[in-house]
C-alpha cells in the first residue's frame, strides 16, 4: 500500500516489562519494541496507559529511552513519549527527558488529581506547560482518556490550544470509547492528527479522516491493525480480540499475552498496586487468543 509520510500511522502503546520488585526490564523492553516495529508499527509510544506510565518516575523513563535509542530505535521517527503527572513541574520534567533525547513527539494527559476542573483552568495549565518547555515544545498529541483521568479534553479546549500553539499541538488521541466524540473531533479539527484508542472504532474513524492509532493491541497484532489504520478495513478478529482482552483487567492481560507471544512469562509482572493475572486466568486468555487469531490464519 502507498504510505503517506505525513500520516501519523500506527503506534504501539508499548507495555513496560517489569522485574519482580518493580524495576523496569530493559532487555525485554528492547526485544518487544523491535518486535512490534518489525511487525508493522510505525512507532512506539512509551509511558502511556498500557505502559503504566503514571507509575514511572524520571530515572525509569530516562533508562527506557536510553535503552531503545542505544539499541538503534530512531527517536526522531519511531518514539513518542507519554506525559502523565498531577503536577505541572513533573509533567515538564517528563517532557524534557523525552524531547532532549530527540523523541518525535509527546502524548500529554491533563493533570488528573483535581476533578471538575474547567476548560479555562486546563487551558492555563497547558499554556504554562508549553511556555515553560519553550523552543523544545513540539508535536504534542493531547490525550483524552476520561475513564482514567476523569478530566475531559473538550472539542472547545482543543480549538483554543491549537490556535494558541500552532505547530505544537499536532493531534488528539481519543480514548473515550465514544465514536460520537471522535466524530466531533474530526469535524472540528480534521487538520490535526485525530487518533483512536479503542481499536473497535478505528477502521470507521479512519474512513472518516482519522490518521491512525496509539493502542495497546498493537503489542499483539500490529500486522492486523495496519490495514485498519491505512485503509480503514474492518477486522472482526481484532474486534473479537479487544472484547476478550477487555473481559480481564486490561493492562495485565496485555502483558500476559505479550509473554505468550514471546514464550516468556517474564513479561507478566506488574508494578504495584497493579497485579498480574493468575495462572488460571492466563491459561483461559491464552486459549481464547489462540482461537481468535487462528480464525484469521484459516
Amino acid at each position: 500500500m502507498a504510505i503517506d509520510p505525513n500520516r501519523f500511522g500506527l503506534s504501539c502503546a508499548i507495555t513496560t516489562p517489569m522485574r519482580e520488585g518493580g524495576a523496569v526490564d530493559l532487555p525485554r523492553l528492547v526485544k518487544h519494541a523491535r518486535h512490534v516495529l518489525a511487525e508493522g508499527c510505525d512507532s512506539v509510544t512509551l509511558f502511556g496507559t498500557t505502559g503504566e506510565g503514571a507509575a514511572l518516575g524520571l530515572p525509569a523513563r530516562t533508562a527506557m529511552l536510553g535503552a531503545l535509542v542505544g539499541a538503534g530505535v530512531d527517536p526522531g521517527t519511531q518514539i513518542y513519549a507519554g506525559v502523565a503527572a498531577a503536577s505541572l513541574h513533573e509533567s515538564i520534567e517528563q517532557a524534557k527527558v523525552a524531547l532532549d533525547i530527540g523523541a518525535k513527539g509527546l502524548l500529554v494527559a491533563p493533570p488528573f488529581y483535581f476533578k471538575g476542573v474547567s476548560d479555562e483552568g486546563l487551558f492555563v495549565w497547558f499554556s504554562q506547560f508549553f511556555e515553560k518547555l519553550g523552543p523544545s515544545a513540539r508535536n504534542t498529541i493531547l490525550y483524552h482518556i476520561p475513564s482514567v483521568t476523569a478530566v475531559d479534553i473538550s472539542v472547545g479546549l482543543v480549538e483554543r490550544l491549537k490556535k494558541a500553539f500552532p505547530g505544537i499541538v499536532s493531534g488528539v488521541k481519543d480514548s473515550s470509547g465514544s465514536y460520537a466524540n471522535t466524530e466531533a473531533l474530526l469535524k472540528a479539527h480534521g487538520e490535526l492528527a485525530i487518533l483512536v484508542g479503542d481499536e473497535r472504532l478505528l477502521a470507521r474513524a479512519v474512513r472518516a479522516g482519522a490518521q491512525g492509532s496509539i493502542c495497546g493491541v498493537a503489542n499483539l497484532v500490529p500486522g492486523l491493525l495496519r490495514p485498519m489504520v491505512y485503509e480503514g478495513t474492518e477486522s472482526p478478529v481484532v474486534n473479537a480480540l479487544v472484547d476478550e482482552v477487555c473481559s480481564y483487567p486490561v493492562l495485565p492481560a496485555v502483558k500476559a499475552l505479550v509473554g505468550h507471544l514471546h514464550g516468556d512469562k517474564g513479561y507478566c509482572a506488574m508494578r504495584p498496586p497493579l497485579e498480574a493475572l493468575n495462572e488460571a486466568q492466563r491459561q483461559r486468555l491464552f486459549a481464547a487468543f489462540d482461537t481468535i487469531t487462528r480464525a484469521k490464519a484459516a
